[in-house]
């Protein structure tokens, strides 16, 4: 099938699904101007001195040398401009119409939630949520931004850490759950802009039994054999393209 064909046949599987499911990744927030990090010119192919991003963005980094990763944690990871685009925007709709039962993301940024999406599942964690860690009052991004190395509370002075996965903690158990409940209740489940190759996000996709597997990606993923449907190419240009309405 040509790309047309495809993106038509996706509509016509959107417009058929009732409980529609969102997993996405980096790519789905590159049109945002948020790069991927994962790609071959990418952050995580980069090296830092003797350090590894994995290593600087490490639960045992954050702790043994925190004004160290508050810099790289700036200057690299947020992004407190951007704004939603059309993937965003079109899972917003499709939610608003409840035929969206919920967004499982990978990605940090909270641009799901700013577009407007209550459903949200970020099993790694947003940028936009921060707490202290010795009386665990919360803090917005803002906080994080002050430009004096080590953000602190302004109620006991303890240090704020970001409400992210880091590399060495465990992935939330509710997040988890419930992320895993709404992919076993789906009848079409949309993979969007990941390459699968993070666990253990990936393996999510394992509890999906309905009908419709849809892959959208630049690369090959491995669940591409076992989809209905497989499109090469930008999510937010793929996703921006299609109607929440079935009426339209």
């Amino acid at each position: 099938m040509m790309k047309n064909e495809m993106i038509s046949e996706l509509q016509k599987i959107i417009d058929k699904s009732r409980r529609i499911v969102f997993f996405g990744g980096a790519g789905v927030s590159t049109a945002s101007g948020i790069p991927d990090f994962r790609s071959a010119g990418g952050l995580y192919a980069q090296s830092f001195g003797d350090l590894t991003p994995e290593m600087m963005l490490s639960k045992s980094f954050f702790y043994l040398h925190p004004r160290e990763f508050f810099d790289f944690y700036r200057k690299y990871m947020v992004y407190p401009d951007a704004q939603p685009n059309a993937a965003h925007r079109f899972l917003y709709e499709l939610e608003k119409r409840d035929r969206l039962r919920g967004i499982v993301t990978q990605n940090i940024d909270g641009l799901h939630k700013k577009a407007g999406n209550r459903r949200v599942y970020e099993i790694h964690g947003s940028v936009h949520e921060n707490y202290c860690l010795d009386c665990n009052v919360r803090y917005p991004l803002a906080k994080i931004m002050e430009p004096d190395g080590i953000p602190r509370c302004d109620q006991c002075g303890g240090v704020i850490k970001p409400s992210v996965v880091l590399y060495g903690e465990p992935l939330d158990p509710y997040v988890c759950i419930g992320a895993k409940r709404e992919i076993s209740n789906a009848d079409t489940l949309i993979v969007a802009g990941t390459s699968l190759s993070v666990e253990p996000a990936a393996s999510f996709l394992e509890f999906f039994g309905g009908r419709h597997l849809i892959v959208i990606n630049l690369e090959p993923t491995p669940a591409d054999n076992s989809a209905a449907l497989v499109l090469r190419g930008e999510a937010a240009e793929i996703l921006g393209s299609l109607s929440a309405d079935p009426a339209e």
